[in-house]
Parts: C-alpha cells; sequence; structure tokens
C-alpha cells in the first residue's frame, strides 16, 4: 500500500475528528462527515466539492445512492438528511428518531432506513412525512443497518451483542446471530448475488464487534462460517468487502488496516495509521481503500495482494 493522497478537514480555523466516509458507485467521489455535523464530498484530485451543514451536531453515517443522485446522513441531531449531489443543496430532512441517529442505508433510489440510540429502526422514503416501516429492533442502541444487495434482507446490529436479519414482509426478525461476547459496532453484506461481481457466491454478512474479532454468517442459515481475529484486544469499528467479494478490509483502535481474505480468513496485508480508525470503505474498482482516522485525517490506500 502507497500513495496516501490526505484531505484535511477544518473549519473556522479548527478541525474536527472524521467519523464516517462513503465512496460513490463510480469511485470519482468520496463523501466525509465530521464531528462539527459537516459533511463533504471531494474528488479524486482532493478538491472539495460541496459542503453541506445542515445538521446541528456531529454526523455518525453517509451512504451514497445508487445511482449517486443523492448523499444521505445521519446525526447525532437524531435527524437523517438527503442531498442533492447534483445541485449541491438539501432535498429533504426526515426527523423519526427520538434519540442519535447512528446510520443510514439506501433500499433503492428513494427508499431508505434510519437507525438510532432510541433501538428502533425506521424505513422511509423520499416525499412522504412518515416511515413506511418501523423495527422496534433489539434491547439496547442500534448501531448499523445494511440491505443485502439484493434488497431482500435487512440486517441490524446492537449493543445488545446481537445481529438480526430481518424481511419487510414481517415484524419478527428471520434470523438472531448471537455468537458475539461484546457489543457489535458495524455490519456489511457481501457482494454477492444477481448483478454483482461474484453473482454465484453465497451471501455473508460480516459483523465486527468490542470482543477484538470479525465474524461471518451465512444469510440463509444465519449461522456464523468464519470467524476472523487479530493480535490485539482492541474492538474492531470497522469492516469491509472488496467490490469482488474475495478480501475484507478491518479498521480498529490499534490504529491498524487489515485485509483478509474470505475464502479461508486467512491474514493478507495491514497498514498503520497515526489514530484509531473510524471506518475503512473500498472504491469501486477494488484497487483503493479509503480510512478515516480520530487525528483528523483521511488515507486513500493503494491495495495490491
Amino acid at each position: 500500500m502507497k500513495n496516501c493522497l490526505v484531505l484535511r478537514h477544518e473549519h473556522n480555523g479548527a478541525t474536527k475528528d472524521v467519523t464516517t466516509i462513503d465512496w460513490n458507485n463510480t469511485g470519482n467521489l468520496l463523501a466525509t462527515g465530521t464531528l462539527d455535523g459537516i459533511a463533504r464530498i471531494w474528488d479524486l484530485k482532493g478538491n472539495c466539492k460541496f459542503k453541506f451543514e445542515k445538521h446541528r451536531g456531529a454526523i455518525f453515517s453517509l451512504k451514497w445512492s445508487k445511482n449517486g443522485e443523492y448523499l444521505l446522513s445521519g446525526s447525532v441531531d437524531s435527524s437523517t438528511i438527503v442531498w442533492d449531489t447534483v445541485n449541491g443543496v438539501m432535498k429533504q430532512q426526515f426527523n423519526f428518531h427520538t434519540l442519535s441517529t447512528l446510520d443510514v442505508d439506501w433500499k433503492n433510489e428513494d427508499t431508505f432506513e434510519s437507525c438510532a440510540s432510541d433501538k428502533n429502526i425506521s424505513v422511509c422514503q423520499i416525499g412522504k412525512s412518515t416511515p413506511l416501516k418501523e423495527f422496534a429492533a433489539h434491547d439496547d442502541e442500534v448501531n448499523t443497518i445494511r440491505w443485502s444487495p439484493d434488497g431482500r434482507i435487512l440486517a441490524s446490529c446492537s449493543d445488545d451483542k446481537t445481529a438480526k436479519m430481518w424481511s419487510m414482509t414481517q415484524s419478527k426478525p428471520l434470523h438472531s446471530l448471537t455468537d458475539h461476547t461484546k457489543e457489535i459496532y458495524t455490519i456489511r453484506w457481501s457482494p454477492s448475488g444477481p448483478g454483482s461481481k461474484n453473482p454465484n457466491s453465497n451471501l455473508l454478512l460480516a459483523s465486527a464487534s468490542f470482543d477484538s474479532t470479525v465474524k461471518l454468517w451465512d444469510a440463509e442459515t444465519g449461522k456464523c462460517v468464519r470467524t476472523l481475529t487479530k493480535n490485539t484486544p482492541d474492538p474492531v469499528y470497522s469492516v469491509a468487502f472488496s467490490p469482488d467479494g474475495q478480501f475484507i478490509a478491518t479498521g480498529s483502535i490499534d490504529r491498524n488496516v487489515n485485509i483478509y481474505s474470505v475464502k479461508d480468513g486467512s491474514f493478507i496485508n495491514t497498514c498503520q495509521g497515526t489514530g484509531g480508525i473510524f471506518e475503512v470503505c473500498w472504491n469501486y474498482t477494488g484497487d483503493k481503500v479509503a480510512a478515516c482516522f480520530s487525528n483528523n485525517l483521511v488515507s486513500v490506500l493503494d491495495f495490491k495482494v
């Protein structure tokens, strides 16, 4: 890994921690969110294309729509906002939670879900003033939510040490995943199924936990098929599959970005930064990994096997 491009986040002469990042679907734009509630969109040369300042608190999550027309953000101010990334303006603000919005994700081009410290999940649609569906999901705050690539299954994870899989057709979870021994901070689906780069592979869910492990779960059975472990006892805050589904990148408080093989769980490579890692994210072509650190920096790393 080499050739790091550093994006500096300054506002009114001060810098703030970068808490979340997301590439658009073509890999030419990177969105970042910070503790001061500002979302930014950057091009590949490191230029800030748009700067969004509507939130009244830290941004905990960002997500591009599949066609790149919208950017979705969730904040400690309990709101979610859809941004028009073509014109650089706010499209709609949603206020369906009573506590901090911790994560957001798109189901399709106009429908998304959000989760919060209030333990609930809301499924929302642009133009609607009430949720399409709500899940009373967990016994503690819900940290992360993600739709499967085919939009069939919604996964969630919580401080209650469980991850769950849901369907829009019922209120009870399809599977409850209970093998972790501490809080589960985040989850990600493998890029499997029709329309993906590996359509014939089994659909997997990866979960990253404060118990220092990442677990891979079979979507059909809900069983744990593999556990990725580290040599340090620090919590794993972030996990991301490469676009072809062959590799997983993880980020931890120990400042390391680690790369593993999905096939056998073997360790491939590592890169150490200068701060704890909040999030890691692959670009569309799978040759770069972005990582945001607790020292106000984002690094973009070249990945070579």
